[in-house]
């Protein structure tokens, strides 16, 4: 299970975004994602059983591993995420009590960005990363002009439509690390299938080193 100490930034800078994966699955999809070198995993809340999948991944994971939820609304699902052991807050949008409240709970947050506007909110909230959503709307070129603007060393995590052989594109454009959704799971794929998409993505991550 994992412990309490303050959480890091994973390393590879890679969330597994589980979206709809099922509880009795849960330890499972978490083992194969481990093994094949992720050290983040999200499950989104607005599919039924995610809490009871964190749950169950928190319990079969090593220490430092990031656990936590995605699609994070309010304070009240903060401290839910918190209650089942996890320590990791993502949130498509860019609420400042909400980054705040995650922060203060001692957990590490990334909040949703998407104009220069919303990215400098989350930082003086206290957003430890930000998650550029949806990144294939703001493209490697509006990740390129934001990143200009932002104080140096930002974590910046585009996530949406982001696969394997387009990493080295976004990386170049300032990417640290990313958030792998559709093109790494989908609900119901079997354990096979999902270790060789994990593969493909930490492959072309230490690939695409700058």
């Amino acid at each position: 299970m994992n412990d309490t100490a303050a959480p890091t930034t994973p390393s590879p800078p890679l969330v597994a975004i589980l979206r709809g994966l099922e509880p009795r699955h849960a330890a499972e999809a978490a083992g194969v994602l481990l093994d094949a070198g992720f050290r983040a995993l999200e499950v989104p809340l607005n599919r039924p059983g995610a809490l009871e999948c964190i749950e169950a991944i928190v319990r079969h994971v090593p220490p430092h591993t990031l656990v936590g939820a995605g699609t994070v609304m309010d304070a009240a699902q903060v401290d839910a995420v918190r209650a089942a052991g996890a320590r990791l807050i993502v949130m498509p949008h860019t609420d400042v009590e909400v980054i705040r409240h995650a922060r203060q709970q001692g957990l590490f947050v990334a909040p949703g960005v998407f104009t220069a506007s919303e990215a400098f909110a989350a930082l003086k909230a206290g957003a430890h990363a930000l998650k550029l959503f949806p990144a294939e709307v703001l493209g490697t070129a509006g990740l390129a002009a934001l990143r200009t603007v932002l104080p140096a060393g930002t974590a910046l995590w585009p996530v949406g439509g982001i696969t394997p052989p387009a990493m080295a594109a976004w990386r170049r454009a300032g990417a640290t690390g990313f958030g792998l959704g559709g093109a790494l799971f989908q609900p119901g794929m079997d354990l096979q299938a999902l270790r060789s998409h994990a593969l493909a993505f930490v492959d072309a991550w230490h690939a695409s080193s700058p």
